[in-house]
């Protein structure tokens, strides 16, 4: 097996994975233990995904057939900056970029193929609430858990997308965790624009701007100024991060793909149709597939970022305050309300 193993790694590093682990499939008890302790405490502030069946998110076994083992692989997303248009733009996550997860799935993949062509079950797993994708890296020896709640790979920081083949095949699993690189560094939580950061490792979901754009409804009103320009995502705690800072001063990033959206035209947003939206950003995240959310999130930031006194941009946020949905009336008539605020201090 140990040959086997060492043969999936190589499969997976040629299709561009940046490192392979090897992990068993008994529960993930301490990551359960975390996930409903914080639903009760009401830190998910009402997020599904793995919150939403904690047993079942930390059960690889149930995954599959007697499923042995877990082959955990992790994608660099780390790429240059994009200057955006003139124009007031709205800022998308790093990650959101692309779908950065298609190239993860090609190389978890042939990682399957070459188990299946061996006479083992596989099941192939990204970005989806069977699984705790940190708990399955960190157990197979790929990063440590950092005071942001995201997997830390030694030397190279955090942008990094996850994903694991569950087999039937009883590989060995990696030796060792690592160990705690965080050490007394903190950051990430002194950075956070909202606080979210509650103490090492634990976010409170609702302060957490990366969740807020995502949440459907009206936009918190005491984080509609923290949002800024953002329409998507939040990257402030991966941007302090003293290892990913350091790996860009050992290597400069990849430069993006030629398809990476970094940013979103805010006026273009706050008019487009919903089909037009979703043709664009439809691979996001949003409950109930509501392109509103966008829209909101782009008026919000309209409110912070643009011209107070442009008439266009005026205008655009008013017609969005008779809006069918009533989150995107609610961020029209607060970045009025915003603009007006930061003309009087323009014009002081």
């Amino acid at each position: 097996m140990k040959l086997l193993a060492d043969e999936l790694r190589d499969i997976g590093i040629g299709h561009g994975i940046d490192a392979i682990g090897f992990a068993s499939v008994e529960p993930f008890d301490e990551a359960r233990a975390d996930l409903v302790r914080r639903k009760e405490a009401g830190l998910h502030d009402g997020m599904a995904f793995t919150y939403k069946n904690p047993v079942r998110s930390t059960s690889p076994a149930d995954l599959l057939p007697d499923a042995a083992s877990l082959v955990v692989g992790a994608r660099s997303y780390r790429r240059a900056d994009i200057t955006p248009e003139p124009g007031p733009q709205g800022r998308i996550a790093r990650y959101s970029w692309i779908d950065h997860y298609a190239p993860l799935n090609v190389g978890l993949n042939a990682i399957a193929a070459k188990l299946k062509s061996n006479g083992w079950r596989t099941r192939v797993v990204t970005d989806d609430n069977a699984l705790v994708d940190r708990a399955a890296a960190y157990r197979a020896g790929i990063g440590w858990l950092g005071k942001n709640a995201n997997l830390l790979l030694p030397g190279r920081g955090s942008w990094f997308v996850l994903g694991s083949v569950v087999t039937s095949a009883p590989l060995p699993t990696t030796a060792e965790t690592v160990a705690d690189g965080c050490g007394t560094c903190v950051r990430c939580i002194d950075a956070c624009p909202t606080g979210a950061i509650i103490s090492p490792g634990v976010l409170d979901a609702a302060k957490c701007l990366a969740w807020l754009a995502q949440k459907p409804g009206r936009f918190d009103d005491r984080f509609k100024e923290a949002l800024g320009d953002r329409v998507y995502g939040c990257d402030d705690c991966q941007e302090v991060c003293p290892p990913n800072r350091a790996n860009d001063r050992r290597s400069s990033p990849a430069e993006p793909e030629s398809a990476s959206q970094a940013w979103s035209d805010l006026l273009w947003l706050a008019t487009a149709t919903d089909g037009e939206i979703l043709a664009r950003h439809g691979r996001f995240y949003f409950p109930e597939r509501n392109p509103s959310t966008l829209r909101r999130n782009a008026l919000v930031a309209l409110g912070n970022v643009a011209d107070p006194l442009d008439a266009h941009i005026s205008a655009v946020i008013d017609g969005c305050r008779s809006h069918a949905d009533p989150g995107v009336q609610d961020a029209a008539e607060w970045a009025i309300q915003r603009r007006a605020g930061r003309a009087a201090a323009a014009e002081l």
